[in-house]
């Protein structure tokens, strides 16, 4: 397993090289944005480990690049800031998971070990496949395909229609989908539910005359044919 860790401060650095080596990771670093670029477009990670506030190109940014390439390697955004409102445009932006400054070297390592387990399909004592009227989720290759086309999807995406798809014509609510999804309970008012349905929408139903994903006003979401 490889993993990019991308910090500017030495100290953190310096904790993370030896903890991520320490559990077997492969570590390489990045101690700026424009340098963390670089490597990421010139190699294959199974994780990325982000500071938001970096030199060059801040974390954030960094974050909307990797995605709008769509580079689907799970990232764990590490930061001081703390409010609900940077954890959701973290989340927002791609992120995979937040972890706030100063953290426990354990939880962290927890955390990651997670993120890589769910990124490659690890799959114990359940089926490899599972489907929905046209749409298939194979959950060893990490492959959906819809009508025979195959779609890709980030790990949150991949999440989320793996947990609709377990549960068919049932109403989702945006409450259960920020604790099925990010394992977090906080407000669910905030959109971060409302931007991640309508990614997987755009991919899972745009092209499609059936739209299989449906809103339910006030209530949540529901995987439904027409």
């Amino acid at each position: 397993m490889k993993a990019l860790i991308i910090e500017d401060d030495p100290k953190i650095l310096e904790v993370l090289d030896f903890g991520l080596k320490d559990a077997g990771f492969e570590v390489d670093l990045a101690s700026d944005g424009n340098l963390a670029w670089k490597k990421i477009r010139a190699e294959i990670f199974n994780i990325i480990i982000l500071d938001v506030m970096l030199p060059g190109i801040d974390g954030l940014t960094l974050l909307s690049q990797l995605r709008a390439e769509k580079i689907q390697t799970p990232v764990l955004i590490l930061s001081a800031k703390k409010t609900m409102e940077d954890r959701v445009t973290g989340l927002q932006l791609g992120g995979d998971d937040y972890l706030v400054k100063p953290f426990a070297l354990a939880e962290l390592i927890a955390r990651v070990h997670a993120l890589v387990r769910r990124s490659l399909g690890t799959i114990a004592n359940e089926e490899k496949k599972i489907s929905y009227a046209d749409l298939t989720m194979d959950l060893e290759k990490r492959e959906v395909f819809r009508a025979g086309k195959k779609i890709s999807l980030q790990v949150k995406e991949f999440t989320l229609l793996d947990y609709f798809i377990r549960n068919p014509g049932k109403v989702i609510t945006k409450s259960l989908i920020l604790e099925k999804v990010w394992g977090y309970d906080f407000d669910p008012q905030t959109n971060v539910v409302d931007v991640l349905v309508c990614r997987l929408r755009n991919k899972v139903d745009k092209d499609f005359n059936d739209k299989i994903i449906q809103t339910h006003r006030g209530v949540g979401y529901v995987l439904k044919k027409d």
